[in-house]
């Protein structure tokens, strides 16, 4: 007779975060070994997104393709096997076409910029996706952080965290390198 090995907690954990039901209109995501379902986003907080993306579109040095709802992969921290994020943007150079034939949960090469705009629990943006981003390798991470005004944008990912760090109130301007090599204005923010 064989027994089948004892699943770890963090196996136990992905399983039920992969089969999980999320009601309409709610996302779900695994950070940090912790199971996080979001509600829809309130209206200031979709403006924030549709004026980066509309900039990002229509100013950047090279090509993009964004995507609101792409599930990236991320290396772990924490318990959790792996993290699974959905930043409430991912830009990637258009002619990769990361998107295509993409699955649910893809890898995170190639994502030139993930962008998050807080929302009702700051922290988990400030903090846990700013080290599953730079554990990801992803070059750039923009924060827009509604309750203090700013707009950060961090670069240079090493290990577990960014090493440089920039940031502005709302209403002035932002530089993104390349591949984008444009001032992102934020004087819709305020």
């Amino acid at each position: 007779m064989t027994h089948e090995p004892t699943p770890t907690p963090e196996q136990i954990l992905l399983e039920d975060f992969l089969a999980l039901e999320t009601p309409e209109g709610f996302k779900a995501e695994l950070i940090e070994g912790e199971i996080v379902v979001s509600p829809t986003p309130d209206g200031d907080h979709e403006d924030h997104i549709s004026t980066i993306t509309r900039q990002v579109l229509r100013n950047s040095a090279t090509d993009m393709d964004a995507s609101g709802t792409k599930g990236l992969l991320l290396p772990r921290g924490g318990l959790c096997p792996k993290n699974h994020a959905i930043p409430d943007i991912t830009f990637a150079p258009r002619d990769l076409r990361l998107f295509r034939g993409a699955p649910s949960w893809m890898p995170c090469d190639g994502v030139a910029m993930v962008a998050e705009v807080t929302s009702s629990k700051p922290e988990r943006d400030r903090i846990a996706k700013r080290h599953c981003y730079a554990r990801g390798g992803i070059p750039l991470y923009l924060l827009v952080d509604r309750e203090e005004g700013m707009v950060t944008l961090l670069s240079e990912p090493a290990s577990e965290d960014y090493t440089e760090v920039h940031s502005a109130a709302f209403g002035k301007t932002i530089t993104l390198p390349e591949p984008f090599a444009f001032e992102l204005d934020t004087a819709d923010f305020v």
